[in-house]
């Protein structure tokens, strides 16, 4: 047996081991461990991260209560198939999720990804209410699966070279403030944006073929961006109006990243069918599609299925997760952390007019890069001079929007107000060497 390659042979060898869409993602940071707010890299070198695993890691990375609980669960079983048998994990984290869920929706499909939970809402709502249509909205993100695709206009990248995808999906207007896509100033909006359904309902589609509405409450591929609350109100409205069934997505929004446990109870309204992942196990592998009972019950057995959904292990970690955040206030310090930095980045934009917008809640904030001048034009290389004058002293941040023009900040909701500041400061040194 030849000796095992040492890890700097195999970042060598990384373009040749994974495939291009891996491989040439940005920072590639080689790390051997992570623990709090903080990945370690190969040299020892901290990074304080303000990307939380893409809004995975809301406590943290490796948690105690987290670790301990998923290798007890690790030691007793690993795995087998939901049905086959029935575990106290999975069971408890559907109770434990019942509590802190929106009233009414408290029945469970149990999956591994964010883009699996978005299939099963979009199996469930055809199979219930006998409709063939969607309606997304323009920006939105919601997986890279064949069907989830055909869902996501957050970049047209996403789709290409898949076509023909699934049949049956519409796209409406999102409340785009800053870059209101029915040109209305937010001080007199009316929510003019909202006409785009009138539009499809009379030219494209009748509202008794569509299935389901599926919307972010926060778009988070598209840059954070954060609608009007009347926006999902009229949209519940118009959902009941019409018998259509109203999905959110809250893959990134979920798990206390708003402030609230769900961006649901953030905007006041609850949809008919939730898609959850991500923050759900602190990084294992677990999604969930949720709905009320009554809806559930018209997915007749055998019409959905998983081999590995419901892991054992991730159903642990899952509870663990819920119980920090519970009894480490995160919520709380999310509100509290949230304000600190929104005021701080604004303070940034007050000093450097290449940020044209900033726009979030809780720890969820975005920042749009601008050029130089009145009319707005993307800056995506001012992102990308920022995040590596960031990493180079030590803060890792991530991009987004469809240019690649905004900078997302979601650390996990156990940050300090020391460690917003320091991160402050890391972007005010960089901004003002940029700006040199």
């Amino acid at each position: 047996m030849t000796t095992p390659k040492d890890f700097a042979q195999l970042i060598e060898q990384m373009p040749q081991l994974l495939a291009p869409s891996l491989a040439r993602d940005w920072p590639n940071l080689p790390v051997n461990r992570a623990e709090g707010m903080y990945l370690i890299g190969v040299d020892g070198r901290r990074y304080l991260d303000f990307t939380a695993g893409i809004a995975v890691l809301n406590v943290g990375h490796c948690h105690p209560r987290v670790v301990e609980a998923a290798q007890q669960q690790t030691a007793a079983m690993i795995h087998s198939a939901v049905g086959i048998t029935q575990t106290a994990a999975l069971l408890r984290l559907a109770d434990e999720l019942t509590k802190v869920l929106p009233p009414g929706l408290d029945s469970f499909f149990f999956g591994n990804s964010g883009a699996e939970a978005i299939e099963g809402a979009l199996k469930l709502a055809r199979f219930a209410t006998g409709r063939p249509g969607f309606i997304a909205f323009w920006g939105g993100f919601h997986g890279r699966t064949l069907a989830t695709a055909a869902l996501t206009t957050s970049k047209g990248k996403y789709r290409a070279g898949y076509e023909p995808l699934l049949p049956g999906v519409y796209f409406a207007d999102y409340p785009y403030c800053y870059r209101c896509p029915v040109n209305r100033q937010p001080a007199t909006c009316h929510l003019e944006c909202m006409a785009s359904l009138d539009t499809l309902f009379s030219r494209a589609i009748a509202p008794g073929e569509v299935a389901a509405f599926i919307v972010e409450p926060i778009q988070g591929e598209a840059g954070f961006v954060t609608p009007p609350v009347e926006f999902l109100q009229r949209l519940r409205q118009l959902a009941d109006e019409h018998g259509i069934l109203l999905i959110f997505d809250e893959i990134q929004t979920g798990f206390g990243r708003t402030g609230q446990m769900f961006a649901a109870q953030t905007f006041g309204v609850t949809p008919d069918i939730m898609a959850i992942a991500k923050g759900i196990a602190s990084g294992f592998p677990l999604s969930a599609v949720v709905a009320s009972r009554e809806l559930m019950k018209k997915w007749k057995p055998g019409a959905h299925s998983t081999t590995f959904g419901g892991n054992p292990v991730a159903c642990a970690a899952g509870v663990a997760t819920l119980e920090v955040i519970r009894d480490e206030n995160l919520l709380d310090n999310c509100r509290q952390m949230g304000a600190r930095l929104l005021a701080g980045v604004q303070q940034l934009q007050a000093r450097y007019p290449i940020i044209g917008d900033v726009r979030g809640l809780g720890l969820m904030i975005g920042l749009e890069f601008v050029q130089p001048g009145p009319d707005r034009q993307p800056n995506p290389q001012a992102v990308t001079r920022l995040l590596d004058e960031c990493l180079k002293r030590g803060l890792l941040l991530y991009m987004a929007g469809l240019h690649n023009h905004v900078i997302r900040i979601f650390p996990p909701l156990i940050v300090t107000a020391a460690q917003i500041d320091e991160a402050l400061q890391i972007m005010d040194e960089s901004l003002a060497v940029m700006s040199a």
